[in-house]
């Protein structure tokens, strides 16, 4: 078969099949596979709502012909058998975030509007990753080798630890090359390093900032941000993003708005943190020790690019590192920043270690990293990340998108070979009652997912064709 007969295959099983294909991705979304460690117990490790989705995975799974395994409710798979037992891997997750506030369709089922599917999970990622089985499925139902086994592995811990992947690691050996429907379009090969740390002052004596709050999260620029110092509130000018407030008793309340973003993109945002850690600066609200804190912050927070701090560094994949201070609070009497960066290769985990220890060390404060993940690295010209890409460009006709590398992370970089692959196109502009992944009214255009199923299609073809 060539190229148009194998998509003219797909084309013919959407037409059969494609309100099956939105019925399975309807008996994931219906499921709050939300973490829930609290109701974690045997077979349910992240909870009974992870493990419920697991389940049905598998059983959606053998439904269609494949030799499914549950492990234990960390993690399952799901085999079409080829004719070695060297592994053509797809990863997707069923695991979901809260649905939080905003919506306006029931979160937990699929609400088919104007050609887009509305529910948690329809985009991230149990709508991708059902519409890519089915392309595993339809590739199975054609007269053409397949000299590898497909496995599909599905995640229940993809939002928040990736311990399922962990687990699948421990106890089974890597797929000879791996995808994940769990990122964009064309084709990403990279994904930076991830390093976290701890900035910690120490104990403050006497002194003038009370309480200092900010952030949500390690991994985002912070939104808001809220301190309480001495002072008088009479004295002080006003400032843009910033309320001033008497808070009675010498006091005053200073709360900043700034504009969050996610630490992959840290451009994009506005942090609240460094609004106020300006204004105390500048208007002295802080003793000697605070200042000392508040200027080593000053330098994290001013420059996304870790110029401030000493850690800026790019290389010719990834372009430049990145750095966040994502949350601040006070803890037994010392101030607390955390710090999230993704880094190139052209810097180490130890070079930013050792810089950022240089600087607390100089005010008498600790630094700890927290979390560290090294670059994620397939070379572009590799032949799996060119069949993706040539699967990409036949079916859509689009050359102008190339392959590219990310700040994120994705399932693909836990294991030796893999890329993430779909199913988002960012310059395709959705409606504005169309919201993304992880916030409300989360949905996915239909025409998105039959082109990116037919790219599966295609791509799990030529894959097979390969010498892996």
């Amino acid at each position: 078969m060539n190229r148009e007969d194998i998509i003219a295959a797909a084309d013919a099983y959407l037409d059969e099949h494609w309100d099956d294909v939105v019925a399975d991705i309807a008996k994931l979304v219906e499921i709050p596979s939300i973490e829930d460690l609290a109701a974690a117990g045997p077979g349910e490790p992240y909870g009974p709502g992870p493990a419920k989705a697991l389940a049905k995975a598998l059983e959606i799974a053998e439904s269609h012909g494949f030799a499914a395994t549950n492990c234990d409710g960390h993690v399952g798979f799901a085999d079409l058998a080829g004719e070695t037992d060297t592994q053509l891997g797809i990863i997707g997750h069923v695991d979901v975030v809260p649905a939080g506030p905003g919506w306006s369709f029931e979160p937990f089922a699929v609400t088919r509007k104007d050609g887009f599917l509305m529910g948690r999970g329809c985009l991230d990622d149990k709508g991708p990753s059902v519409t890519a089985l089915h392309a595993a499925k339809c590739l199975a139902g054609m007269d053409v080798p397949r000299p590898y086994t497909i496995r599909f592995i599905f995640g229940a811990n993809e939002e928040t630890s990736m311990a399922d992947v962990v687990y699948y690691r421990e106890h089974y050996a890597d797929p000879a090359f791996i995808f994940t429907p769990d990122a964009d379009f064309p084709v990403c090969y990279g994904e930076k390093g991830g390093y976290d740390g701890c900035i910690t002052s120490p104990a403050i004596i006497d002194p003038v900032i009370l309480e200092f709050d900010g952030g949500g999260a390690t991994n985002a620029v912070p939104g808001r941000a809220t301190a309480l110092v001495r002072g008088d509130a009479s004295k002080l000018p006003p400032a843009e993003r910033l309320t001033i407030a008497d808070a009675g008793d010498g006091l005053i309340r200073i709360t900043a708005e700034g504009v969050n973003a996610h630490a992959a993109w840290p451009e994009r945002g506005i942090s609240a943190i460094k609004l106020i850690v300006d204004y105390l600066l500048e208007n002295g609200l802080c003793n000697e020790q605070e200042r000392e804190f508040l200027e080593l912050d000053q330098k994290l927070v001013s420059y996304t690019d870790g110029s401030g701090v000493g850690i800026a560094s790019a290389d010719e994949y990834f372009g430049p590192l990145t750095v966040v201070g994502g949350t601040i609070h006070i803890v037994e009497g010392r101030l607390v920043q955390t710090m999230d960066s993704r880094w190139p290769t052209s810097i180490t985990a130890d070079e930013i270690t050792a810089a950022m220890t240089k600087l607390t060390d100089a005010i008498g404060g600790t630094f700890e990293n927290t979390l560290l993940m090294v670059p994620f690295l397939v070379k572009p010209d590799d032949k799996e990340i060119q069949v993706l890409q040539d699967a990409f460009q036949y079916v859509t006709g689009d050359t102008e998108h190339k392959p590219f590398t990310i700040g994120g992370g994705t399932y693909a970089r836990e294991f030796s070979k893999g890329a993430s692959f779909g199913v988002n196109m960012p310059w395709i502009e959705n409606p504005d009652w169309v919201g993304g992944e992880h916030g409300p009214d989360e949905g996915v255009s239909e025409e998105l997912l039959k082109t990116s199923f037919r790219i599966y299609v295609l791509a799990l073809y030529e894959l097979m064709q390969l010498d892996l």
